[in-house]
């Protein structure tokens, strides 16, 4: 999203979830979220915060379950734990890397993990990390921020 003047950077401050095309008169879907925790009520809580801000959202309980969503249907960002069963959210970041399509969506790492390998975790390219407890405005605006990444455009 490019913004231009007053209105766009206004837009971009109230976090307006919507795709920005003014040249289009048709309605635009809101952005789509895959949110991926193994805790049901994390997942209850970022949809409902997500919910608010007029996302639509997808879950997942597990890595297998986000990577098979990701590649039916791939979402516009994933909100990812890192420490689930089955297959980890290490494990969806590694199989991200491999794969140019999933690299193209915008993950959101949140995790109570807090160690060193949180930098591997950038590496992979991930758009931010929250630890957990975190604030759940901190994770609404770093959603918007990596959907809407702002552009620098002259004065």
């Amino acid at each position: 999203m490019q913004l231009s003047g007053s209105c766009g950077i206004a837009r971009a401050l109230k976090g307006n979830p919507m795709p920005d095309t003014p040249e289009s008169s048709e309605p635009h879907k809101p952005y789509q979220v895959l949110v991926v925790d193994d805790d049901p009520s994390i997942r209850k809580m970022i949809i409902a915060s997500l919910r608010r801000d007029g996302y639509d959202f997808r879950e997942a309980q597990n890595g297998q379950e986000a990577l098979d969503s990701m590649k039916s249907f791939p979402p516009d960002a994933v909100v990812l734990d890192l420490m689930m069963p089955l297959v980890s959210g290490w494990d969806v970041l590694r199989e991200r890397e491999k794969d140019e399509d999933l690299k193209k969506i915008p993950v959101i790492v949140v995790s109570a993990n807090r160690g060193p390998e949180i930098a591997e975790a950038v590496d992979k390219g991930i758009c931010a990390f929250l630890p957990k407890p975190f604030d759940i405005g901190a994770l609404n605006s770093v959603v918007r921020n990596c959907l809407h990444p702002v552009e620098e455009a002259p004065c």
